[in-house]
């Protein structure tokens, strides 16, 4: 059973509470509670000692002060299995408590209403997250209990004696609970960091798009919007795919994103004629698409991207000519890409139905020190500079995805398909579509080729070179294939899968 059994009550949604505490006092429990809380549960007949009457200070600031005092998180943090820690507690006369039922001030509730600034920063709690990671650090003495749906649970383990068992479940929540709230202020005291759009991916579903605050990013979701319609969820994705893309490439390059994948992407001497080799891989995708450029967007460049219908379109600068040009089709959106760091989080996220994966983002680049040639022929240096070329592209569209690329185009590019020869099949329609010479050209793919047959198909759109990450059970199998056909094989021991 919980000892001592006592029991901390400061809460703002009251809903339940005075049943619950009620219950507590029948199973013996003494509460202690702070201001409306304390008042409330006085008012529902329930005896109850202030929190000032045990720290013999009084509630100052406008109740900004009440908790913070060592008297309540002595109580808190005490761990009651140490006997250095109970001396000290006896020393200063502090008594510890079993359970802690908190919920904090309501700050988005208070922000959503649109409540003047001075009203949400008053609604910031800051003594109720203290309490909160106190009882959560210290689960092994004191349970954190954050909602009324937790009340049933709580009294059914104190009947059975079974609190041990919530401990750790009921401490994540409590961490999870003020980290969430953290970021909600986070997010409103960064200004635009929280910003509201159109809808989802679909009309039917809403959607925001949370900033990351501080220094700006050299990324699309910190970009400055120089002109046309709003952003959309959908365009963010797809700017945002679009400009990595462009900045993995790294030269002069441009990229074109269609739904999430490259639609064409390539290198020039110069910006105009990077731009028209990436559209040409694949020029009917390429209508309505997002377009990042790695240099500055110049006049002759715009004149040929306004030529059709874009969505939007990223630069790290632009010229007073080129948004001339484009001022002319004013809903066309013109994103200015702060210099900053390009991002670095460590973690990615993406929810399940009541779950939440997360992974490291996907930063590594494959280099020619990744490289190891297994076939009888080996890659020259300007074929090394189209394997990397094609690899990063692959590493940017959806899986299974397949590449054909020479001079630093994409010709063409299968993706998001369930088998990777039918992504090669598509890659090499693609090309031939587009009217594109694919003799020589070199393929990549984003991961291992399970049979030979998506490299029999890379062989009859002409490559010469292949780059994979290799691995699979038949690799001997593939590599005889290469050999037979007298192409360079690579593996990058790397794979690029993305879902």
């Amino acid at each position: 059973m919980l000892t001592p059994k006592r029991a901390l009550i400061s809460v703002s949604d009251k809903t339940g509470v005075a049943d619950f505490a009620r219950n507590l006092v029948d199973r013996g429990f003494e509460l202690v509670s702070t201001g409306g809380t304390c008042k409330f549960l006085k008012d529902s007949g329930l005896a109850v000692t202030a929190v000032e009457t045990l720290t013999g200070f009084p509630e100052i600031l406008d109740g900004r002060v009440k908790t913070l005092h060592p008297i309540i998180h002595g109580g808190l943090l005490g761990d009651r299995r140490r006997a250095d820690h109970l001396e000290t507690m006896k020393q200063h006369n502090i008594s510890g408590f079993s359970l802690l039922v908190l919920n904090l001030y309501p700050f988005a509730k208070t922000v959503d209403s649109g409540s003047d600034f001075n009203s949400c920063i008053e609604n910031i709690d800051i003594g109720g997250p203290a309490m909160l990671r106190a009882s959560a650090k210290n689960h092994a003495n004191v349970l954190p209990i954050i909602s009324p749906d937790q009340f049933p649970e709580v009294l059914r383990a104190l009947d059975t004696d079974t609190i041990n068992t919530l401990r750790k479940p009921f401490a994540a929540r409590a961490f999870g609970h003020t980290a969430e709230y953290d970021r909600m202020v986070n997010s409103w005291l960064s200004e635009e960091n929280e910003v509201a759009l159109r809808y989802g991916e679909n009309p039917h579903q809403k959607a925001k798009l949370l900033k990351n605050a501080g220094t700006k990013l050299n990324c699309a979701a910190h970009a400055n919007q120089l002109q046309g319609k709003e952003l959309s969820y959908n365009n963010y994705l797809d700017a945002d795919s679009a400009w990595e893309l462009c900045q993995d490439l790294a030269g002069i390059n441009a990229v074109i994103v269609k739904h999430n994948n490259p639609c064409g992407a390539a290198r020039g001497e110069n910006l105009l004629q990077a731009f028209k080799a990436a559209k040409a891989c694949d020029p009917v995708s390429a209508f309505g698409g997002v377009i990042a450029l790695s240099a500055e967007l110049d006049k002759a460049t715009a004149e040929a991207i306004n030529s059709m219908f874009v969505e939007v379109v990223l630069a790290p600068s632009i010229s007073k000519e080129a948004r001339a040009v484009f001022s002319k089709k004013p809903n066309v959106r013109l994103l200015l890409v702060p210099s900053g760091p390009r991002p670095n989080a460590p973690w990615s996220y993406r929810t399940l139905g009541g779950a939440t994966l997360r992974q490291s983002f996907d930063y590594r680049t494959v280099n020619r020190e990744d490289l190891r040639t297994t076939t009888k022929l080996t890659p020259s240096e300007f074929q090394i500079d189209d394997l990397l070329f094609a690899f990063t592209v692959a590493k940017h569209t959806k899986s299974n995805a397949i590449i054909l690329a020479k001079n630093g185009q994409t010709l063409g590019i299968g993706a998001g398909q369930m088998s990777r020869v039918d992504a090669a099949r598509i890659a090499q329609w693609k090309a031939r579509d587009a009217g594109l010479d694919t003799a020589g050209c070199v393929v990549a793919s984003d991961a291992f080729f399970p049979f030979a047959d998506g490299l029999e198909v890379a062989i009859e759109s002409g490559a010469s070179a292949v780059v994979q990450p290799g691995g699979s059970m038949r690799d001997n199998e593939v590599i005889t294939a290469a050999d037979k056909a007298g192409l360079a094989m690579v593996f990058t021991g790397i794979r690029h899968f993305r879902h």
